[in-house]
């Protein structure tokens, strides 16, 4: 898979935005350690710019702005052989050239690139708020490489936006069970109740959470659940 598939089957930007934010509430039960999150979601990023992200912790990620102009997704895969460190310091040849202009400062955002302010990406997507699909750059991608941009790693919980998959993806992550009705229910942006939480994490209190469902902009649970 490449950046190219992605964009065929990467969801809308609603149905994103949500799955982004039920993956940062499911990890934020399960690893209250924030550094140790696969996840996380920053509903108030920036003035009227939310953005989800991923960290692998072996220096792969992703990072997606949503914003009233639309989203752009930045992937970064460490090992790439389409990395700007096997490249001379530069990107990819057309990973970030086509980036439209209302979403080029996603592409020099500080956060998004190095202290010599190379954007460190490996794949780019972008989605106005009225296109009807995501776009991405004209690419000659390295021949006869299995995943060169790393979006196979990089996005997978994303293109396959099923339960089941954050499921297997959690239990080989955090090496415990998993309750798959549970993640249905954060799936489904349902509020959550002390019941949902110990079924996921019986050492998290609702409590807990709260700083994190402020975060995220996940649904607030029920004044009788707290």
């Amino acid at each position: 898979m490449t950046v190219l598939d992605v964009a065929r089957r990467l969801p809308a930007l609603a149905d994103l935005r949500n799955l982004c934010r039920s993956l940062a509430m499911l990890d934020a039960i399960l690893s209250p350690d924030w550094e140790s999150r696969y996840h996380s979601f920053n509903a108030g990023w920036a003035a009227g710019e939310e953005m989800a992200s991923m960290r692998n912790g072996s220096g792969d990620e992703y990072s997606i702005v949503f914003s009233a102009a639309g989203g752009y997704v930045r992937g970064f895969d460490h090992e790439s052989v389409m990395s700007p460190y096997g490249n001379d310091g530069e990107p990819w040849p057309g990973v970030i050239d086509e980036v439209p202009g209302v979403f080029r400062p996603f592409v020099e955002e500080p956060a998004f690139t190095d202290e010599d302010g190379v954007p460190v990406v490996t794949a780019c997507l972008w989605r106005g708020a009225g296109d009807d699909q995501w776009r991405h750059g004209t690419i000659d991608f390295p021949v006869d490489r299995a995943d060169p941009d790393g979006a196979t790693g990089l996005f997978g919980l994303l293109v396959d936006g099923s339960p089941e998959a954050f499921q297997r993806f959690a239990e080989d992550y955090y090496e415990v069970a998993v309750d798959l009705g549970a993640v249905r229910d954060v799936y489904a942006l349902r509020p959550l109740d002390q019941e949902l939480v110990t079924s996921l994490n019986a050492d998290v209190t609702l409590a807990d959470l709260a700083q994190d469902i402020s975060e995220i902009g996940y649904p607030q649970p029920d004044r009788s659940s707290t």
